[in-house]
């Protein structure tokens, strides 16, 4: 075993208990004996030089590869075994080296001019959708569900999301409404149909575009919901609400003051806007290695700290904030364990080393949430301070009404996605 490599696991294996077998056969314990013991496997010296090199994408690649395997236990418990009790610090040095260097130039990678923005986006969103139906709800809710309570499905969770942000919206009957980043169409639709709002919502990715056009039709609710393939920034009118989930995090931090400049350009002068979107508690930093090569390239988790300066600076007004701490761990957990449940299927389609990648995504993301400083925030934003009510009850109220109406005919989301 590479010393760097040894003595970082026994400086970070706390609570958990690893044991690592190296390329000569040989097993390395580290952790406490007591707790539930991984076993993983690594297939040769190159592979375990990498791994002590820059373990932020090199584990992961390795378990795409085959070249680290689990004989006991799963990706999942192998880095929550190692993430639970990090401190980045005890990383060999060079491992921080190359993190500062990334941060220094994230710029780069985070430059999203329209063009860029849309490759980026169909990277991810314009493949093979029969992927989202194994593991994502019927609705096709790709972001941050909201429980309720910790036994809640993961159905009944992204309903409530959507209740929850239809109630911070204070939705009026007949308003204009802008979904900047609408994905599969499910909030355009639900807003629609509970709020009866007229909806625009706006996506760069052609197969969710088909995808919610079709859902409107089928639906009944073309004529209230207009999907467009187009860059925010290209959108001109006027808006009553603006919402955004799960988009902000494609921005990119070098366009942060051009997105909420044209917030406010759209938003009405007694409008109400509501951003929803994954955060880091720990400051500004970069975006894992792993997944910006594989799943999010151009993508960026903003701490609170870059996101408000800009919404400051284009004379917008923060009238709520919330932050959901292990929302989305546990969103991430119902996916995960779909998308595991789900394995033969997808790698007779896309490959063991495809469901590799993605086993290790949401893996990781998951362990991120609990252990590693992530969190969704959902800041909400008016031009003027008189455009919602004085105290937070109305999200309570509309949220209690809401959840009356869905337990009734709104049960299963308008014309779900296919």
């Amino acid at each position: 075993m590479l010393r760097p490599l040894d003595y970082a696991l026994r400086n970070i294996v706390v609570r958990g208990h690893l044991k690592l077998i190296d390329p000569d056969g040989k097993s390395h314990e580290y952790g406490d004996p007591s707790a539930k013991t991984v076993i993983a496997r690594i297939a040769d010296r190159a592979t375990e030089r990498r791994i002590a090199l820059n373990p932020g994408l090199n584990i992961g690649e390795a378990f795409a590869d085959g070249r680290l395997t689990l004989e006991q236990g799963t990706i999942y418990d192998f880095l929550e075994a190692i993430l639970q009790d990090l401190d980045p610090y005890e990383w060999p040095r060079w491992t921080r080296f190359i993190d500062s260097f990334r941060y220094i130039t994230r710029w780069i990678q985070q430059y999203n001019p329209a063009p860029r923005a849309k490759r980026n986006i169909a990277h991810h969103y314009d493949i093979d959708g029969s992927i989202y139906d194994l593991f994502l709800d019927p609705d096709r809710q790709y972001s941050c569900a909201y429980f309720e309570r910790p036994d809640q499905s993961l159905e009944d969770a992204q309903l409530a999301k959507k209740r929850h942000i239809a109630a911070k919206l204070d939705l009026q009957q007949g308003q204009k409404v802008l979904d900047i980043g609408s994905g599969w169409g499910g909030l355009a639709l639900y807003l629609a149909q509970s709020a009866h709002v007229d909806v625009t919502g706006i996506t760069l990715s052609e197969e969710q575009l088909k995808v919610s056009r079709e859902r409107a039709e089928k639906s009944g609710l073309a004529r209230s919901v207009d999907f467009q393939l187009i860059d925010y920034r290209a959108l001109k009118g006027t808006f009553d609400r603006i919402v955004s989930v799960g988009m902000f995090e494609h921005v990119g931090v070098n366009h942060y003051r051009t997105f909420f400049r044209k917030v406010y350009e759209l938003l009405a002068d007694d409008g109400v806007a509501m951003i929803h979107s994954i955060g880091r508690f720990d400051g500004p930093g970069t975006t894992n290695q792993f997944i910006a090569k594989y799943i999010f390239p151009g993508g960026y988790i903003p701490a609170l700290s870059e996101v408000f300066p800009p919404i400051e600076h284009e004379r917008l007004i923060s009238t709520d904030v919330e932050i959901l701490r292990l929302h989305y761990a546990m969103t991430l957990r119902h996916w995960r364990q779909r998308f595991r449940a789900s394995w033969h299927t997808l790698s007779e389609r896309f490959g063991e080393k495809f469901c590799r990648v993605w086993e290790f995504y949401l893996a990781g993301s998951e362990t991120a949430f609990r252990y590693q400083g992530l969190m969704v925030f959902q800041i909400q934003l008016s031009k003027n301070q008189d455009a919602l009510p004085l105290t937070r009850d109305y999200i309570f109220e509309t949220e209690r009404d809401l959840r009356r109406d869905n337990a009734g005919d709104m049960k299963q989301p308008a014309g779900t996605a296919k």
